[in-house]
C-alpha cells in the first residue's frame, strides 16, 4: 500500500496508530518528535505524513510548514493529529498546509479511512 511517516510523542497513541495502519497494509515509520519527522520525510520521502500538533521542540505545525517550503516535500500529503478542536486551531493547521485534521481521541478505523482518503486524493 503506502509508506506512512507518523510523528507522535505519546508512545501509546503512536503504537495504536502503527498497529492500525500496519493492519491495513501500510508500511509505517514512527518517530516521537518533529525534528526526527522532518529529517525522515526528507530522507525517505514517505507517501503520507501524520503529525501530532503538540510535540516537544518542533511542533507538527512547524514541520508541516517546513515540508511545504521545499520542492522535494511540498507535495507530500499531510494529516495533523491533535486534541485541539476549536475552529481557530483547525484553521491554523489547514493554513499551514495540512490536507486533513483529525481530532483526538479518534477511532483507529476512522484514522485508517482518512489516511486512505487523503492518499486517494493525492494520487488522483
Amino acid at each position: 500500500m503506502a509508506t506512512v511517516l507518523v510523528a507522535e510523542d505519546d508512545s501509546d497513541i503512536r503504537d495504536l496508530i502503527v498497529f492500525k495502519l500496519e493492519q491495513t497494509g501500510h508500511t509505517v515509520i514512527a518517530v516521537g518528535d518533529g525534528s526526527a519527522a522532518l529529517r525522515l520525510a526528507r530522507e525517505r520521502t514517505p507517501d503520507i505524513v501524520l503529525l501530532d500538533v503538540m510535540m516537544p521542540g518542533m511542533s507538527g505545525i512547524d514541520v508541516c510548514r517546513e515540508l511545504r517550503q521545499h520542492a522535494e516535500t511540498a507535495g507530500l500529503p499531510i494529516v495533523l493529529l491533535t486534541a485541539r478542536a476549536q475552529e481557530s486551531d483547525v484553521a491554523k493547521g489547514l493554513t499551514a498546509g495540512a490536507d486533513d485534521y483529525i481530532v483526538k481521541p479518534f477511532s483507529p478505523r476512522v484514522l485508517a479511512d482518512r489516511v486512505h482518503s487523503v492518499l486517494a486524493r493525492a494520487r488522483a
